[in-house]
């Protein structure tokens, strides 16, 4: 059996039960079969591929397009030229690109093509091959593409390359001529400038010849020993139901293994005294966040996943990532199990990460920060777990500078402005919601959304009907207003006027996003009173807690909102979301303090 159908067999009973919900009812499949010659002297190879693209679209298709992704590392190239003229470029890559000597260039050059055995005519535009057919793919037909090219890998500037900082020879990713992904939206065949990705699922068979000697880890399982392919310099992989395909070679490689249930671990990374250690210790690590983020989310589908020194930093990759190696030990680990959790959050949940990377990034980073919480033993009551991100956000939204979420991740003003709202506000968003559905139905909520959309490419609507589905809460005000606006939540507490038996709470909403409102009141006594005010819109409420108090809905048109109370000791506090589950970009209006003398009217300002 292989492990797809293994994955399916687990996933059964929910496959049946969500077959007709898959949005939009169908997607593209595509299997490669690739024959690679690598020439490590001049840094360049030989390629040959068969595609066979099954177009499940109800659309007959008169053009094709293939992602040459390599061509983005020439001068005067579109991501040559946006990192030269953005107001913040990446480090990473600056002014590289337009220095590097012609030798150093990256290219994809197809030499020959061939749709179902006839010559097509095609044209290299930077890095999309646009493919004129002479016959149109036909719905619901599979189209055969045959393909020769040539390539030059670049000097290791961003993701791929040979000989990274750190020394390691071959970074493949993005490498070779790839079909653009056709869905309800067309054709997706943006020019590469260095940021997502958007593929179609697919079986891969990719054969590698290196020179002897190289030890080559990556996507898909290898079908020979380890020891006879680099004897031979001949590999062979074979990955299934994947989006992609990526591989890492190095003469130098130390390889080792573990396990984590049925995963089989592969670490590779270059001797190194200060760093031996550390990467002697991942292993344990790995496998415990294998654990806990198959508890979190879901199961792991994959029988195998490679941790492999290379690339600029860290980037996730079907069954693999690829990350820089010479880090301290928490920071190992830390970049580890972010790639590792985009296992889930793109290699299985592979949403369109060009447009919508804040499901991409954000709840990878949300997982993450729980994950290691958990593997450093820091307990979740330490503390706001999502501490940083909500400052990270917080922060640019006061600049103003902030972008909507809904921006294609090319097309932000400034990088800052991506990585704050890619990782940090998608991360807030998932946190957040423990204020609006609560913590129970917001967990059930993610594990539903993987069992539902595995294999699939859902947006914020499947995420957002999973989640209403499992609070029971109508939720489009609060996707709308945090995924398509930059209006922030900002709430007050306006005033407190209290009497011998009673107090009155008025509350104002100075933001524009509205939230619905947790009241914790302090008693003289030391008694604590928990309150918690929905939202009209919302059409009911989250689970409360124990001894919490339940109040009228707060429809979002009303500036203010008031509420009385039964006392019985005087009130030491009134605070909104104690907890700070919210991003409210200002906390110092969240609170009313008194001293111990009974107090009859509070009035902020």
């Amino acid at each position: 059996m292989t492990y797809r159908s293994t994955f399916l067999t687990i996933l059964m009973a929910i496959s049946v039960a969500t077959a007709s919900a898959q949005y939009p009812g169908w997607q593209q499949s595509i299997d490669y079969t690739m024959d690679i010659t690598l020439d490590t002297a001049s840094h360049q190879y030989q390629g040959q591929m068969i595609a066979k693209l099954k177009n499940n679209s109800p659309d007959d298709l008169d053009r094709a397009f293939f992602h040459l992704f390599f061509n983005a590392f020439q001068p005067e190239s579109m991501m040559d030229v946006r990192s030269r003229n953005i107001s913040d470029p990446d480090s990473r890559v600056g002014s590289r690109i337009v220095e590097l000597p012609e030798e150093e260039w990256g290219w994809i050059k197809v030499e020959s093509l061939k749709v179902n055995g006839k010559a097509v005519e095609f044209v290299h535009d930077g890095t999309v091959l646009e493919v004129k057919l002479n016959s149109p793919i036909r719905a619901g037909k599979r189209t055969t593409f045959e393909m020769t090219w040539s390539a030059q890998v670049p000097r290791q500037i961003r993701r791929s390359g040979w000989m990274n900082k750190e020394g390691i020879e071959y970074s493949m990713t993005q490498w070779f001529p790839k079909v653009c992904e056709y869905n309800h939206d067309g054709w997706h065949t943006e020019p590469y400038i260095g940021r997502e990705y958007h593929g179609i699922w697919g079986d891969y068979d990719v054969t590698i010849h290196a020179p002897k000697g190289y030890l080559i880890g990556g996507t898909g399982l290898l079908q020979q020993s380890m020891e006879s392919s680099r004897n031979s310099g001949n590999w062979n992989f074979i990955a299934e139901n994947v989006i992609d395909f990526a591989w890492a070679a190095d003469p130098d490689y130390i390889h080792s293994t573990s396990s984590a249930g049925d995963v089989t671990f592969n670490f590779y990374h270059q001797a190194n005294e200060e760093y031996d250690e550390n990467w002697a210790a991942l292993p344990e690590y790995a496998a415990k966040a294998m654990v806990f983020l198959n508890e979190l989310v879901g199961p792991y589908p994959y029988p195998q996943y490679s941790v492999i020194q290379g690339g600029d930093g860290g980037m996730e990759y079907p069954m693999a990532t690829l990350i820089t190696g010479e880090r301290s030990l928490r920071s190992l680990v830390g970049v580890t199990v972010h790639e590792m959790a985009h296992s889930w959050f793109q290699a299985v949940l592979a949403t369109n990460e060009s447009l919508y990377e804040f499901m991409d990034e954000g709840m990878t980073s949300y997982v993450t920060t729980l994950c290691m919480r958990h593997l450093f033993a820091e307990a979740i009551t330490s503390g706001v777990p999502h501490r940083s991100s909500y400052s990270s956000y917080i922060s640019q939204a006061l600049s103003g500078n902030e972008e909507p979420l809904i921006t294609h991740a090319d097309h932000y003003q400034t990088n800052r402005a991506y990585g704050v709202a890619a990782y940090s506000k998608g991360e807030v968003l998932l946190a957040q919601l423990a204020a609006v559905v609560g913590t129970d139905a917001r967990d059930q909520g993610l594990r539903d959304y993987f069992a539902k959309w595995s294999f699939k490419h859902p947006g914020p609507l499947e995420l957002k009907q999973c989640m209403e589905a499992a609070s029971g809460l109508d939720l489009d005000w609060y996707f709308q207003y945090f995924i398509n606006t930059t209006h922030q939540i900002d709430y007050a507490i306006n005033a407190v006027y209290e009497g011998q038996s009673s107090a009155t709470i008025e509350l104002e909403r100075i933001g524009a996003m509205p939230m619905p409102q947790n009241i914790t009141v302090t008693y003289a006594n030391g008694d604590v009173e928990s309150f918690h005010a929905p939202l009209v819109m919302m059409r009911g409420h989250k689970q409360l807690a124990r001894n919490e108090t339940l109040l009228p809905d707060w429809p979002w048109t009303h500036p203010t909102y008031s509420f009385s109370i039964p006392t019985s000791s005087p009130i030491v506090s009134v605070e909104l979301d104690a907890a700070r589950q919210t991003a409210d970009v200002d906390r110092e209006n969240n609170a009313a303090t008194f001293d111990q003398q009974w107090q009859r009217i509070y009035q902020r300002n």
